[in-house]
């Protein structure tokens, strides 16, 4: 069995931008569906929507239903050795943490991702054998592979975090820094307002951080237009949107037809 089977940490390393969408309904119903639209990736949401640790075992095995290359990222809802230890158990190969304000934060959101081991001997997360994550312990190597697997994605949300954005680039295990634009343009005293100047100008501070230490970029685009203008600036895994939006939009538009 080879050691390295998270396509997506292979992918995020390549200049090829990657298109993915935010789960944030918690159905595990509109996962599967989503999974057969053929994204690159697919965000289940434990920070800003109703999901827990149960929610996220079951929409990562709708994901998987749909037998397509669509990876599951977990956004955890906080640096807590407890939460991470359940959503990798449960299954997740890559994660997001957010609100990475130094390189000393970064280094422990890998840590927390990573057995102790020979290559990794700082390593905090907990060992449990009957999980899901190793087959349920049929998987007998499952302990020994784990850590090859795990990328590591870590948000950019703040002005601390951009004056620290070179060191937290240059933290070994870190895959890509993903800016929260709305957070972000809020720290810098923007509130509402992503496309103000010195926001975009911190963004840009952002991308070649990454660029530099040849991790990649990510952002939330909101819609496809944005999507294509971020890819145009470096960025190189990119949410499109979130179900929920294009719910709403879909049948506000489709009812505004009818009623017109």
């Amino acid at each position: 069995m080879s050691t390295f089977t998270n396509p997506l940490k292979q992918r995020l390393a390549e200049a090829e931008p990657l298109f993915g969408l935010w789960l944030s309904l918690g159905s595990d119903s509109a996962a599967e569906a989503l999974a057969h639209a053929g994204f690159d990736w697919l965000l289940i949401d434990m920070e800003h929507a109703p999901i827990d640790s149960a929610d996220v075992t079951s929409q990562l095995r709708a994901i998987a239903a749909a037998h397509l290359p669509s990876e599951p990222v977990v956004r955890v809802p906080a640096n807590e050795g407890w939460l991470v230890k359940r959503v990798l158990d449960a299954g997740a190969r890559t994660l997001m943490f957010p609100n990475i304000e130094s390189a000393e934060e970064a280094a422990r959101a890998v840590r927390l991702t990573q057995y102790p081991t020979a290559d990794a001997p700082d390593g905090l997360r907990g060992v449990a054998g009957a999980v899901r994550a190793g087959s349920y312990g049929m998987r007998r190597d499952y302990v020994q592979t784990a850590n090859a697997q795990i990328a590591t994605i870590v948000q950019i949300e703040s002005a601390r975090a951009v004056q620290e954005v070179d060191k937290i680039a240059a933290t070994p295990g870190v895959d890509c820094l993903f800016i929260g634009p709305a957070d972000l343009a809020a720290s810098l005293g923007h509130l509402g307002d992503s496309k103000h100047p010195e926001v975009q100008e911190a963004m840009s501070h952002v991308v070649a951080a990454a660029q530099k230490a040849n991790i990649a970029t990510g952002i939330f685009a909101m819609d496809s237009a944005g999507a294509r203008q971020y890819r145009d600036a470096g960025f190189r895994f990119i949410a499109v949107a979130a179900d929920v939006m294009w719910l709403v939009r879909a049948t506000r538009q489709a009812l505004q037809e009818v009623r017109s």
